[in-house]
């Protein structure tokens, strides 16, 4: 009897050690997939604090908007300006682009504190240099990743420190310029939109 009963504590130890053993098996695996993935979002340039990460992904959702868009106006018609109505003085296609690419760059070196990375050009109107769709679509999918990169850096500690107010009195949020961002950036996604109709274009959101 004393046998069994020995035996029978060695089984139930023996067992309480594969299952622990187990247990600790898939929380290995469980950290192994948080790390990885941890590193392939800072690879993508995500960032570990909520609100960067939140106004980060909308970033993204402004620029996947905004390329296609870009493209879809052929090269020789980045000239276009609408005459059908009052429009005297209004941006051409390729003028459009520029300039919210010319903003994003400077609303994003204000989160930073630092100077833009590239020519904003006279007025926030981009390089007067350049012409071509190509060239303005780099310009402008350059923007949207420093502004990415700008709007991550902000958390609930810094989101509503005073920084310098893009308007020239008083004092803005880095949380309120990135709102700026996408609301500027939308405002002319509208007029943009008009632009591409006129020409015959259905822009690429309204094609899905």
């Amino acid at each position: 009897m004393k046998r069994v009963w020995v035996l029978f504590v060695s089984v139930l130890m023996l067992f309480s050690y594969c299952l622990a053993q187990g247990e600790k098996s898939e929380k290995t695996k469980a950290d192994s997939k948080a790390k990885t993935a941890k590193a392939e979002s800072t690879e993508e340039g995500e960032t570990d604090n909520a609100v960067g990460r939140v106004l980060a992904t909308s970033m993204t959702h402004v620029r996947r908007m905004f390329l296609p868009l870009a493209d879809a106006m052929p090269d020789d018609k980045y000239n276009f300006v609408p005459t059908n109505g009052e429009f005297k003085g209004v941006r051409s296609f390729g003028e459009q682009l520029k300039h919210v690419a010319a903003t994003n760059y400077y609303y994003g070196s204000l989160i930073l504190g630092e100077k833009p990375p590239a020519d904003t050009g006279e007025n926030g109107n981009g390089p007067a240099s350049l012409k071509g769709k190509r060239e303005i679509i780099e310009y402008l999918g350059n923007s949207f990743d420093y502004v990415k990169k700008a709007v991550a850096t902000i958390d609930e500690k810094n989101m509503v420190a005073p920084i310098k107010n893009p308007f020239g009195q008083g004092s803005a949020t880095r949380l309120a310029v990135s709102n700026l961002i996408i609301e500027h950036s939308f405002d002319h996604y509208g007029q943009m939109i008009e632009y591409l109709r006129m020409n015959g274009i259905v822009p690429p959101a309204s094609q899905r």
